[in-house]
């Protein structure tokens, strides 16, 4: 396929495709990972999304296509998930997408860290979107900085504006032992998600190391070598904290 002149209105570059995805949202999901990420999350488990050259470019059409196969296995109860890489990135892309999905009553979700200018373009998108998954990388925004190589000035502020904008959210956050389970980072982490009037539910992740081998495919070093993954006592110790069950 000749690149040069698409128009990514109607072309994603796409990394891969989950046709019955259990876990980034309610119910059954088609979940479409696009491909390309501008942080440096030093927990990655798709190290492989990041590069933008990478991947496959797929037409409007074909996706449009793909996901009404299930339609029935998606709908109502279910819908399409976009995650990545950062799906906010192919923003223009994906308006035309929910736009079509809206027509099917199909229900449209995004997983995202946020950390992203609020362009027109995203807020055109997020009328389109019925739920927003929203990665807090850190509370803190030093040791935000330390992690994905940005503070967490903007998915704040993204957070704020999803609330005033009353668009569902299900907060996530991945636990790393030693860098997003302190006490007091986890009150204020709690205090924050107070502040939001449409957060529908809070998710723990525990951190797990499953995607190392694919850094080391990459021949780049995991930063996180030496970090335990996280286990069912680090989970119980931040819920009580946050005050979830």
């Amino acid at each position: 396929m000749n690149t040069e002149n698409l128009d990514l209105k109607y072309y994603a570059k796409v990394h891969s495709i989950e046709s019955f995805g259990t876990v980034d949202g309610p119910g059954i999901r088609f979940v479409l990972f696009l491909q390309g990420c501008h942080l440096n999350c030093k927990y990655c488990h798709n190290r492989d999304t990041w590069d933008i050259n990478a991947g496959e470019y797929k037409s409007l059409d074909d996706i449009f296509r793909k996901i009404m196969n299930y339609k029935n296995y998606i709908h109502p109860n279910g819908g399409v998930t976009v995650t990545g890489g950062e799906p906010l990135l192919q923003a223009k892309f994906l308006i035309e997408l929910f736009t079509k999905l809206k027509k099917e009553n199909i229900h449209t979700c995004i997983d995202t860290s946020g950390i992203i200018a609020l362009n027109n373009d995203i807020k055109h998108l997020l009328t389109l979107t019925d739920l927003v998954l929203l990665d807090i990388k850190h509370i803190n925004p030093q040791k935000c900085k330390d992690l994905v190589g940005f503070t967490n000035k903007l998915e704040l502020e993204f957070a704020k504006y999803l609330s005033d904008n009353k668009i569902p959210i299900w907060i996530r956050q991945v636990l790393i032992p030693g860098y997003t389970d302190n006490e007091n980072d986890l009150l204020e982490l709690k205090n924050f998600i107070n502040s939001l009037k449409t957060v529908q539910k809070i998710e723990l992740l525990p951190y797990h190391d499953m995607g190392k081998y694919k850094w080391k495919n990459l021949s780049l070093k995991y930063e996180l070598e030496n970090t335990r993954p996280a286990n069912d006592e680090d989970i119980k110790k931040a819920k009580k904290i946050l005050g979830i069950t």
